[in-house]
C-alpha cells in the first residue's frame, strides 16, 4: 500500500478524483503556468530559511526554530486553497508529532503577505484520520471517482483528464 503524503492530503480536499490519478502516477501537465508559477514563488520565497526538508515519505517546504519551537512551513501561491493548505500542513505536523517532534505551523503565502498560523488540534486530528481512511479507499477503487466540477478545475493542471 502506498504511503499517503502531503500531496494526497491536499488533493483530497480539492479533488478526490486528483487523488487517484496522483496515487496511480498519472501526473498532472508539468507545464501547466499554475504549477510553474507556484514552483517559482517556493524558489524565490524565504531565502534564508531552510527549504525543502524530507523526512520518511514527507517533503517539508520549509522548517524554523523561533523562541525553541519548530515552525514548519508550507509556501502557497494563494490563498485560494487555503483549507487544503492548512490539513496538507497539519498532516506534517502529525507525522512530525509520531517522530516525536512537537511544531506549529504557518502557511505562508508570499503574493499576499499572508502568515497563516495552523495548530495539531483534536478536531484536525480525526479530520486527518478520516482523510486517511477515505485516501486508502480512492486509491483501492479500479477506476478513478467521476470528474466532478469544482471551484478549482479552472486552475487545474490535471483538468484534460477530466473535460477533454
Amino acid at each position: 500500500m502506498q504511503h499517503i503524503t502531503g500531496t494526497l492530503i491536499w488533493y483530497y480536499y480539492v479533488c478526490k478524483r486528483e487523488v487517484w490519478l496522483m496515487a496511480h502516477e498519472l501526473h498532472p501537465n508539468q507545464e501547466d503556468p499554475f504549477l510553474e508559477i507556484g514552483r517559482l514563488i517556493q524558489k524565490e520565497s524565504y531565502a534564508r530559511e531552510k527549504k525543502e526538508i524530507e523526512l520518511g515519505h514527507i517533503k517539508i517546504d520549509l522548517i524554523k526554530r523561533a523562541n525553541g519551537e519548530f515552525i514548519v512551513g508550507e509556501i502557497k501561491k494563494s490563498s485560494r486553497f487555503e483549507e487544503p493548505a492548512k490539513m496538507q500542513l497539519a498532516y506534517y505536523l502529525y507525522c512530525l508529532r509520531k517522530y516525536g517532534i512537537a511544531a506549529t505551523g504557518e502557511l505562508l503565502i508570499p503574493k499576499e503577505k499572508k502568515r497563516i498560523k495552523v495548530e495539531l488540534t483534536d478536531v484536525i486530528k480525526v479530520k486527518l484520520e478520516h482523510a486517511f481512511t477515505a485516501i486508502k479507499e480512492i486509491i483501492k477503487q479500479e477506476k478513478p471517482p467521476l470528474p466532478q466540477r469544482t471551484r478549482y478545475c479552472s486552475h487545474c493542471a490535471y483538468k484534460d483528464f477530466c473535460w477533454v
